[in-house]
This record gives structure tokens, C-alpha cells and sequence, in this order.
């Protein structure tokens, strides 16, 4: 790191774009060094509201983040975006799709816009993300949108890195039937139907509020509302920002709202341990693990016993 700890702090609190790009790149490629300004920044921020948006591909969360962020622009709300894109095959970095998408936040380059590769994670966020939403809500941000892979299935790690996260379905796709399997119900604050102007978006409709109705909603738990936007033409887009206002407000004063908050510290604090465990092994046993790859392969040893031997041999 070329800055001091204490630069670094005061560029982001003054909300100086550079620098703050630069702290992500640098959370990005796991610096160690940056650990240390992330934690003295997480207490400098607190009230940025974070809004992931997942769904399957060609739902087209893209463009309705395009519309919700220039709806809460217009509110006075500085914003960002954070997009997590597939990895390049080739340079690892992230392929931009996204931006190519975000015609009206790019025109007016007054939102922030920062594409971050997946690199192979599978909950569809990049590792850094969560490092990137602390460097973000410090430098003054309001609003945090978290734009998913959208790889279907797999994306629910969204639901424990944002405070509401807004699940985007389309008319046509299959895809009441793919949240269903997916677990999607569970994570979605929201529903938004787009693209309602296509035939079928009835039928959508009808089919999440049967799965909702199946769901055993306690009293006073929140119970996602279902919408209907014309992403392209900004249709619905304040309805659904009228929406996250009130999970927002569900959030902070409801019992239940305040545990879900609690779990998302709870959920960034294992993931922590997690990746601070596993580059640790891999930086220190390197040697260790190729030896015991080699016995799995000569089936005179097992994964599961050589990483408990890996695990005890920390203590």
C-alpha cells in the first residue's frame, strides 16, 4: 500500500473515488495490509442501505437496477452499484456486462459503477463484496445496490450480505418453478416480475402468491410483496422503491428485523474465519495438501481425514 492507514481513512470519509476504487482493487486481490483500514472503516459507516438484486439470467436485473438507481438519484441518495460479473477465462478479471446494460447510470456518470469478478465463487458474489460494501457505506454512500451473477440456483449468498434483497422473475421462463427448487422463496424480500408487459406475467403472478401462501408466516414477519415493472420503459420503479422503504422500516423496528440484522454480522463473521482459515492452510501446508491429495488418489487416505489432520495440526 503506498498511502498510510491513516490516508486511506481520511480519502474514503472525504469520499474520494480514487482512492476508494483503489481500496477495492486492493480488498479484490486480498492484500493483507488492507485489513487493517477495513476494520477502522466498518466503524466509520453504518448507514448505507444495502439492496441485492438477483434472479436468472435475462431477467433483466441489470436494467432494473439502472431504473431503481436513478429513481433514488433523484431523491438527493448518493449510489452505488456494485455489479458482480462472471470471471474472464482468460485474465480472471470481470467480463463488464453489466455496464453495457446501465445505459441511464453510465450517462450521467454520476453514480458509482465498480464490476467485480465472480472468480469462480458459486454463491453469485465475489468474496470481496461484503469488503467492498464496508469501503462503500464509509465513504458516504446512501444506497448499495449488489447486483448478482445471475446464475440461477445457486445465488443465495446475496441474502446475507444485503438488507433487502429483490428477487427478479420473468414471465415465460420457468421461473415459479426454479424458485421453488432453488430456495429463492426464502431469501427474496421482494418480488418483481419484469418484463410484465409479456404474456404470462398473470400467471406468474398467481403461481408466487400460492408459494407465498404455503410459506408459515409468523405475525409479525415480513411477507414479500410481488410487482410488476417495465424495467425498459422505468415502469413500477416506485412502487419498488416505495417497497424497500418499508422492509427498510420493517428492519429497524420490528424484533425480527433486528435479528435478521444480527445474522448478518453473524454470517460476515464466519465467512471471515472461513477464508482466513483456508488461506492460511493453503499458504502454510501447500506442501502437506499435495502430499495427501497423493494418497487420496492411492486410496490409502481420505479427504475427509486429511483435512481433519489439517485442521488439528493448526492448534
Amino acid at each position: 500500500m503506498t498511502l498510510t492507514t491513516e490516508q486511506y481513512l481520511s480519502a474514503v470519509k472525504n469520499a474520494d473515488i480514487r482512492i476508494v476504487s483503489r481500496l477495492i482493487s486492493l480488498a479484490e486481490n486480498r492484500q493483507p495490509a488492507v485489513r487493517r483500514v477495513l476494520s477502522l472503516l466498518f466503524k466509520q459507516g453504518g448507514r448505507a442501505r444495502i439492496i441485492g438484486v438477483t434472479g436468472s439470467p435475462g431477467a433483466g436485473k441489470s436494467t432494473l437496477v439502472d431504473t431503481l438507481a436513478e429513481q433514488y438519484q433523484a431523491q438527493g441518495k448518493r449510489v452505488a452499484i456494485l455489479a458482480v460479473d462472471p470471471s474472464s477465462p482468460f485474465s480472471g478479471g470481470a467480463l463488464l456486462g453489466d455496464r453495457i446494460r446501465m445505459n441511464r447510470t453510465i450517462g450521467g456518470g454520476k453514480i458509482y459503477i465498480r464490476s467485480m469478478a465472480s472468480r469462480g465463487s458459486l454463491g453469485g458474489l465475489s468474496d470481496a463484496t461484503a469488503d467492498a460494501i464496508c469501503i462503500l457505506d464509509a465513504s458516504g454512500f446512501d444506497i448499495i445496490f449488489v447486483e448478482t451473477v445471475g446464475v440461477g440456483q445457486a445465488e443465495v449468498d446475496i441474502a446475507k450480505a444485503a438488507h433487502t434483497t429483490i428477487v427478479v422473475l420473468v414471465p415465460g421462463m420457468g421461473d415459479s418453478v426454479q424458485a421453488l427448487k432453488a430456495g429463492i422463496l426464502e431469501i427474496a424480500d421482494l418480488f418483481v416480475i419484469n418484463k410484465a408487459d409479456h404474456e404470462g406475467s398473470d400467471r406468474l403472478h398467481k403461481d408466487l402468491r400460492v408459494l407465498i401462501s404455503l410459506t408459515d408466516f409468523k405475525e409479525h414477519d415480513w411477507k414479500p410483496p410481488i410487482l410488476k415493472t417495465v424495467a425498459t420503459k422505468a415502469q413500477g420503479a416506485k412502487e419498488v422503491v416505495d417497497s424497500v422503504s418499508q422492509h427498510l422500516e420493517w428492519l429497524v423496528t420490528s424484533e425480527q428485523g433486528k435479528q435478521r440484522q444480527l445474522s448478518l454480522y453473524s454470517e460476515r463473521i464466519l465467512s471471515l474465519i472461513f477464508r482466513a482459515v483456508r488461506e492460511e492452510i493453503m499458504l502454510k501446508k501447500e506442501k502437506e495438501i499435495q502430499q495427501l491429495a497423493q494418497k487420496c488418489l492411492k486410496r490409502e487416505s481420505d479427504p475427509y481425514s486429511a483435512a481433519l489432520s489439517l485442521l488439528e495440526a493448526r492448534d
